[in-house]
């Protein structure tokens, strides 16, 4: 996976700025590189935490944000699996993000998932393909996505890995 260098900026006791973090962002979940994330409450900036190192899975806290940045393979390295080994192998993908609940409904694609989150998704390099329940669109570099809660799954039928950044949003919606 590309590293990403990661800046993030903070406040000392005298409200003078400064730098936080400088430094390749190390907290990885699989394919996903965490930048940042927030609980939804109000933040301080001056507490001295790197708050990437928080995060452990696919959604954002209740009320919270998160910030990532990930690169989707291209799907010709698994085109020797058997389907039943594809949906195996998406299935423990999402269960090591702590997302398996994210699946309701995987029969148009292994890797289709759900989330109470508004997604803004930025493709920076490659190419991916947006499926949907009822239809599918590619994507080319600097393209956009507003992903809102909608059951989908990023396809890359390229021949080099698709890099993506993304803030997801939580919208309140999640159960439980």
């Amino acid at each position: 996976m590309r590293q990403v260098r990661r800046i993030v900026t903070t406040d000392d006791a005298d409200g003078k700025s400064g730098v936080l973090v400088d430094g390749i962002a190390s907290n990885t979940i699989t394919v996903l590189t965490e930048l940042w994330i927030t609980d939804g409450k109000a933040p301080d900036h001056r507490d001295g935490i790197d708050h990437a190192e928080r995060s452990d899975r696919l959604e954002p806290p209740a009320a919270g944000t998160l910030f990532r940045y990930f690169e989707i393979a291209p799907e010709s390295e698994t085109a020797h699996l058997s389907e039943a080994e594809k949906r195996k192998g998406s299935a423990e993908w999402f269960a090591a993000m702590n997302g398996a609940h994210l699946q309701p409904d995987t029969s148009r694609h292994p890797s289709m998932h759900r989330s109470a989150t508004t997604d803004y998704i930025i493709l920076l390099s490659g190419e991916i393909t947006l499926v949907l329940d009822k239809e599918e669109r590619t994507l080319k570099p600097f393209d956009c996505v507003v992903q809102r809660g909608t059951n989908h799954a990023w396809v890359n039928r390229g021949s080099e890995p698709a890099l993506l950044m993304a803030v997801l949003v939580d919208d309140g919606r999640r159960s439980g």
